[in-house]
């Protein structure tokens, strides 16, 4: 696909406009944008192709997509941030703050646990419908009736769509406040972050459509074949992976209007890349004077919580406070990076020991994880810039 890659790269970011241009010409990117900030300062601002993964109209500056699994990163922030007021102790049981919650044995559940997807409820037995995955009440309802899988604090696996409405009902117990109106607020206000959790009527008309595309595997990408095992657990009805991306069912429309505007803290953000990019330069340093965490809230976030064979993604990953920790089944910047991806291609994280952030959105989702191979040659043009 030809395309012109619009906006600008600071000196010595030149590989990462080359790496952007060949994700359209050899990885079937339709539309997409990448923002790139070193040490509170934007250095990369580049979009290009269609805002709609079907259309023809051009991407914009200002074009936002929905992120997916992204989000969570920007949702476990609030908790952090919580905590870091002396709001919210991360060592307390939820049932602390939520006392229907400690039915069937969840009493000794703790707060992280939610944050290093170690509470044992990847799942739901009777899976919630979109109307009612949408509804705050009704979701918090089946997450405090069901019964863990494993005994929490024991195991790790990806909470794939629980993890938001466990992280939303928390926040609402805490602060009388969902996590979308907390984020909009207390973040993505200060900030003037293009990013939201439940996208409000007046920003849809920047929103493009979104959808699955095929693209060519690079030789050596990781995840470009999944093991067997991988294959296998995604195919079985009744395994955790499958029963864990099912626990919306069936799952929504994610051009819908109305799936956009609730607020799915797992699974739902929309965002520019500057958007994601700025926030992840908050959590690590000031931008434009406002600072999201401080060294230990930053230290908390990407301490090892979780590691090992993921009884979910049944591979091996590494989880802090919230979020992804840079390793085989989520590569980053370097070994001090922390972030989330998005199923199918975004991804935002950040790297103290750079000073870099980096956030990438895209209309068009793969069938990747954890590892689009995207967003992957991106992260190289950066090493590559950092290393020049």
């Amino acid at each position: 696909m030809d395309v012109d890659v619009h906006g600008t790269v600071a000196g010595g970011f030149e590989p990462v406009r080359e790496a952007f241009a060949r994700n359209f010409d050899r990885l079937g990117d339709r539309g997409a944008a990448v923002a790139v900030y070193r040490d509170g300062h934007r250095v990369v601002d580049l979009w290009a192709g269609v805002r709609d993964v079907d259309g023809t109209a051009p991407w914009r500056r200002d074009t936002a997509q929905v992120v997916r699994s992204a989000t969570k990163g920007v949702a476990a922030a609030v908790l952090l941030v919580l905590h870091g007021r002396g709001e919210l102790d991360l060592d307390a049981p939820v049932a602390a703050y939520w006392p229907e919650f400690k039915a069937h044995g969840k009493e000794r559940l703790l707060v992280r646990h939610v944050l290093n997807h170690r509470a044992g409820l990847p799942v739901l037995d009777e899976p919630l419908t979109p109307a009612e995955a949408a509804d705050p009440e009704r979701a918090a309802e089946a997450v405090a009736a069901q019964a863990p899988v494993w005994e929490p604090g024991t195991d790790h696996g990806y909470h794939a769509l629980t993890y938001g409405w466990l992280l939303d009902e928390l926040v609402r117990r805490v602060t009388g406040r969902g996590s979308g109106e907390w984020i909009a607020s207390e973040i993505a206000g200060p900030l003037g972050l293009d990013l939201w959790v439940g996208l409000p009527a007046a920003q849809a008309h920047r929103v493009g459509t979104v959808g699955r595309i095929e693209g060519p595997e690079p030789s050596g990408t990781l995840r470009a074949r999944p093991k067997r095992s991988v294959t296998d657990a995604y195919a079985d009805p009744a395994s955790l992976t499958r029963r864990a991306f099912a626990a919306i069912s069936p799952f929504p429309d994610q051009n819908d209007p109305g799936f956009r505007a609730a607020a799915l803290p797992a699974a739902n953000g929309v965002a520019t890349a500057d958007g994601l990019a700025r926030f992840y330069a908050s959590l690590i340093g000031p931008v434009d004077g406002v600072r999201l965490l401080d060294a230990a809230g930053v230290a908390r976030a990407r301490a090892e919580e979780s590691a090992g064979p993921d009884r979910v993604l049944v591979v091996g990953t590494r989880f802090g406070l919230g979020y992804m920790l840079h390793g085989s089944a989520s590569p980053l910047l370097g070994p001090g990076s922390f972030g989330h991806p998005g199923r199918g291609g975004s991804l935002g994280f950040a790297d103290p020991e750079s000073g870099i952030a980096f956030g990438y959105v895209t209309n068009g989702f793969r069938r990747t994880v954890t590892a689009d191979p995207r967003a992957q040659s991106l992260i190289r043009a950066v090493r590559q810039a950092l290393a020049a």
